[in-house]
């Protein structure tokens, strides 16, 4: 009876026996699982420093870019309100594009904008400023001609009309030539007739904001060919 009882209370034990056995085959499967990520971790936490210093410049180049963009768009849309004319949400994404890519064309460029009323050109001397550039605006041709005399300026852009004479824009052309300063100027202006004709020295006219993106972009791209 006693070896009956000894030899049923040892069934049990060799399965917990069996259970062990498997378990440890488990335990010991998984090790190589376990040691790899350790390895990683420890890898991970060795280069963390380095791994995050590289990235950061990268992310917030990212951020700085999608930020200059927006507020890129912001500022074409307070120059278009500003502006008698329209444009077509392709031209629009057309100049978004060439300011995003132009950044280094446009970064250190000198410009000189002359026009007696400034505050419908905040916008775009904003945009332009964000861009890298220095500006330096003017009320008048008076106010222009010592600065355009020392300083040497990539663009001129000017308007036509000032203080109810027609013909202020063009006048200041005449100096321009008459102290012999080769810079090309920019006509923005409101009310533009090309049908009138454009002056010989005058890049390009006109009213519309992201055309005088895209000419201010197409002029910095030139000085840059020419200062290689």
């Amino acid at each position: 009876m006693m070896f009956r009882e000894v030899v049923a209370q040892s069934v049990p034990f060799s399965d917990d026996v069996g259970m062990s056995d498997a378990l440890w085959s488990k335990l010991i499967g998984t090790v190589p699982s376990v040691l790899w990520v350790a390895f990683a971790a420890t890898v991970y936490f060795t280069l963390r420093g380095t791994i995050v210093q590289r990235m950061v410049p990268r992310l917030t180049a990212v951020r700085a870019l999608g930020v200059e963009v927006e507020l890129a768009g912001e500022l074409l849309d307070r120059a278009q309100d500003e502006s008698t004319t329209t444009v077509t949400a392709t031209a629009r994404r057309t100049a978004l594009g060439r300011l995003e890519h132009a950044a280094d064309v446009l970064r250190g460029g000198k410009l000189l904008w002359v026009d007696d009323r400034p505050e419908g050109n905040a916008p775009l001397v904003e945009l332009f400023r964000t861009a890298g550039m220095h500006i330096d605006v003017t009320l008048s041709t008076e106010e222009a001609t010592p600065l355009f005399r020392r300083r040497p300026y990539d663009i001129i852009v000017s308007d036509i009309d000032r203080d109810g004479d027609r013909q202020a824009g063009i006048k200041m052309l005449r100096l321009l030539e008459q102290y012999k300063i080769d810079v090309p100027v920019l006509i923005y202006t409101g009310r533009f007739d090309p049908e009138r004709g454009v002056d010989r020295r005058i890049f390009a006219a006109t009213t519309a904001p992201v055309e005088l993106v895209h000419y201010v972009i197409d002029l910095m791209e030139r000085a840059r060919l020419g200062s290689l």
